[in-house]
């Protein structure tokens, strides 16, 4: 496969990945011990109809030893179909598939697995398709012309507990929720002990962080979470974080 030059970009709907060039290792004698794995390595998947753009997601991930590439699909189908048979920690979802759009393939996969982590990569950012996306289940909106490493420092975010954003979506979240009109506020539902730790999440805290904070364990702080996404009707992170923020700005 030819050396590419880093730094180099694809125009719109390709995102700009590149490879650093390597030479080849002189031959070292082979260890007593296999080498071990990273204690912690994220399986991705990768949903991308544009071949080169899912051959240059593929090749950035396979230079990072924690993250690995467990399934490339050309189609919100495929995707469908091969999944859930071997679901990976995270999905790198393109928005504008041919057939099924992204959004459809991340509300379906959503049903089947709802811990599935899925960031959405696209050239769109209207308002419109970010909340459709977020309300179909999505962790995470990246537009295609962001640098590789704002797209590793996503994954890692995501599954740490954050939900990942390009800066300008994240005001164009904001700024709709701003305009829209008042809505019943489903946060009066949520008891102090919740409201805390939805704060503590809309301040870009993680698990571990909040269970410290609130000295509890991470799975009461997940137990919380889940009863949370029932009250504020929501399916991510970043759905309920935006929901609680425009109320607390309303």
């Amino acid at each position: 496969m030819p050396d590419r030059q880093r730094g180099r970009w694809r125009d719109q709907g390709r995102i700009g990945l590149a490879i650093e060039k390597t030479q080849a290792d002189a031959p070292i004698p082979a260890p007593e011990k296999p080498e071990r794995e990273p204690s912690l390595v994220i399986d991705i998947a990768i949903v991308e109809d544009d071949p080169l753009v899912r051959e240059d997601l593929a090749n950035l991930l396979a230079e990072h030893k924690e993250l690995r590439c467990t399934g490339r699909f050309a189609s919100g189908e495929e995707a469908l179909a091969a999944i859930p048979q071997r679901p990976p920690r995270v999905v790198l979802m393109d928005i504008n598939l041919t057939g099924m759009t992204g959004i459809e393939c991340t509300r379906r996969l959503k049903e089947q697995l709802p811990d599935l982590l899925i960031i959405m990569l696209t050239i769109f950012d209207d308002a419109e398709r970010v909340f459709a996306a977020l309300r179909a289940g999505a962790s995470g909106y990246l537009v295609k012309r962001s640098v590789p490493t704002e797209l590793i420092a996503a994954i890692r975010q995501v599954v740490e507990g954050g939900s990942p954003m390009s800066p300008h979506i994240a005001r164009r979240v904001v700024e709709c929720f701003r305009t829209q009109r008042p809505e019943p506020d489903e946060t009066d539902t949520l008891t102090d002990r919740e409201r805390e730790l939805l704060a503590l999440l809309a301040r870009g805290k993680h698990y571990k962080e909040i269970a410290d904070h609130l000295g509890i364990s991470t799975d009461t702080v997940r137990s919380h979470i889940r009863r949370i996404y029932r009250k504020l009707q929501v399916h991510s992170r970043t759905e309920a974080t935006v929901k609680f923020l425009s109320r607390q700005q309303s």
